[in-house]
């Protein structure tokens, strides 16, 4: 299969190709700028890999939670590509991604996912590795207060800004539960492009129509003072 992902939903802009099985990606730590890379980042991996972007089978994207603006244009650059190809699309969390990159690497089972969503809140899912290695969300992804967040009572990773921002709240509220922190990771086109596949393989891509963010909060689209 060959699947391009694209993930801009914080700081850091990426694109990935997956072709049968094999990770080529991009990525950059680049605020503000995302528009302005995305395009070029997609360009240059199709040229590395000598593929046009009519060879594609299909395509996925983070769709949240994140950045308005970021989850906005990762949004609306699949949406483009899947309209002009007529490719299915495979959403992925950035939870899930910030998951499985983890999984990639490491050998624990669980991770505990958190994104710093400014506003004194977390982005928050608790994820395990399921049999053939992906990440699996247990319970739901949730944003709320590190406080306040729901957890698994499993061993595992705590991965994420989140962690970074918010470690003492969180360790406190996990006491005993976390085996280490990888605070500064974000989430990466690569980690989309596999779960995009897996999901493809699993019957769970979906038209373009339905190809759309999750932002998790309510009123995020609105101003400051109407929250």
């Amino acid at each position: 299969m060959k699947l391009l992902a694209v993930e801009t939903a914080t700081e850091a802009c990426s694109a990935a190709l997956f072709i049968d099985g094999e990770v080529i990606e991009r990525f950059q730590l680049a605020p503000q700028t995302h528009t302005r890379l995305i395009l070029p980042m997609i360009d240059s991996l199709l040229a590395e890999a000598g593929l046009a972007a009519r060879d594609l089978d299909g395509l996925a994207f983070g769709r949240g939670p994140g950045s308005f603006t970021g989850v906005r244009i990762a949004t609306g650059v699949i949406q483009g590509l899947a309209l002009g190809l007529e490719l299915p699309v495979a959403p992925v969390s950035t939870l899930a991604a910030l998951a499985q990159d983890y999984f990639d690497r490491q050998t624990d089972t669980f991770v505990f996912s958190a994104m710093d969503a400014r506003m004194n809140e977390v982005f928050w899912g608790v994820y395990r590795k399921n049999s053939r290695g992906f990440a699996q969300l247990m319970g739901q992804e949730s944003v709320g207060s590190a406080a306040s967040v729901a957890f698994e009572a499993v061993h595992g990773a705590g991965v994420g800004t989140g962690w970074r921002v918010y470690r003492e709240v969180l360790s406190a509220r996990l006491d005993g539960w976390v085996t280490e922190y990888e605070s500064e990771n974000l989430p990466r086109a690569g980690a989309i492009a596999v779960l995009g596949a897996e999901y493809f393989a699993a019957g769970l891509q979906v038209p373009v129509e339905q190809a759309q963010p999750v932002y998790l909060r309510d009123k995020v689209a609105k101003k400051e003072s109407e929250r």
